[in-house]
């Protein structure tokens, strides 16, 4: 990426289920969900949306293997997406086991995952 015009933080959790992908769709959903970037064009190659570069890197706490990256990548409706995976994020307590929402048996982990979202070109 030659510049780097924007960058946004975001948070996502998988509450039953320990899903990193769902934890990591949400935590780009967030970092992207409340911005707007009007200008962007004026800044790109031929004014060309396509142009665009994405740089996401999730902090995901374990199961790296199990994310499905191209669900990440359909979060972002415009531009070349890259994605990175490295450790990061956290499990913790649900406090309480569902095996009917995808809870295995003892395991009431709840998966976090943290986006950095960076904009450019």
């Amino acid at each position: 990426m030659e510049q780097v015009m924007f960058i946004e933080v975001g948070m996502g959790i998988d509450l039953h289920g320990q899903d990193v992908t769902t934890a990591a769709v949400r935590a780009c959903r967030n970092a992207i969900g409340h911005n707007s970037l009007p200008g962007i064009r004026t800044v790109l190659p031929n004014h060309d949306l396509s142009a665009m570069r994405v740089r996401v890197t999730l902090g995901v706490p374990y199961r790296h293997e199990a994310l499905d990256v191209d669900a990440v990548r359909a979060v972002f409706p415009y531009g070349q997406v890259e994605v990175r995976v490295v450790q990061g994020g956290m499990l913790a307590s649900s406090g309480i086991v569902l095996p009917e929402h995808g809870d295995p048996e003892h395991d009431d982990d709840m998966v976090i995952v943290n986006a950095v979202v960076e904009v450019g070109y």
